[in-house]
């Protein structure tokens, strides 16, 4: 089993930034792929962005070069570094991973883009 926390959401101003972080239980070097998810009320959770233990990253269309993922193997913890931030960024968001054929989830952290 993974257990993951996430932290870092919060109220942020239009172009503004944030940046996420999930930690997890166990060593995220053995994970195939962490990933970060987000949703709002009345939409499907959808893909921000994936980071797999080989292979590229991949990132959805809305966020390409204002949001980045990272991994520290060492801390066992993934980011999300989130800038530029536009108002349609709002979303509870969540942390992913995808151990030995199982997806495990935090419990989300709300960001909320508004002036």
């Amino acid at each position: 089993q993974v257990q993951l926390v996430e932290s870092g959401g919060g109220l942020v101003q239009p172009g503004g930034s944030l940046r996420l972080s999930c930690a997890a239980s166990r060593s995220i070097f053995s994970i195939n792929t962490m990933g970060w998810y987000r949703q709002v009320p009345g939409k499907e959770r959808e893909l921000v962005a994936s980071s797999p233990s080989l292979g590229l990253v991949r990132y959805a269309d809305s966020v390409k070069g204002r949001f980045t993922i990272s991994r520290d193997n060492a801390k066992n913890t993934v980011y999300l570094q989130m800038n530029s931030l536009k108002p349609e960024d709002t979303a509870v968001y969540y942390c992913n991973s995808n151990y030995r054929g199982m997806d495990y989830w935090g419990q989300g952290t709300r960001v909320t883009v508004s002036s």
